[in-house]
């Protein structure tokens, strides 16, 4: 099986949970490709952040819901620190 190609971030990799999240829903998949690298950056982050599996879990459904509704960037969150 070949991984289909994903825009990550500007310094995170895509990981492999969230790619599946994006391509597995068209509208989450085309909002993601049209948001900048940082903006990218920033939802990978925030997912990564998470201590707990079942909170990340949780991020990566909302990044997905909230790319859908029009978000671009992770609401209430200071940001990526790495960049």
């Amino acid at each position: 099986m070949t991984q289909e190609e994903i825009a990550g971030g500007v310094v995170h990799r895509m990981p492999a949970d969230l790619r599946t999240a994006l391509i597995s829903a068209p509208a989450a998949r085309t909002a993601w490709e049209d948001i900048t690298a940082l903006a990218r950056n920033e939802w990978i982050c925030w997912v990564e952040s998470a201590k707990k599996p079942e909170t990340r879990n949780r991020r990566i459904e909302r990044t997905r819901e909230e790319l859908i509704e029009g978000m671009r960037r992770p609401c209430c969150w200071a940001g990526c620190p790495h960049r």
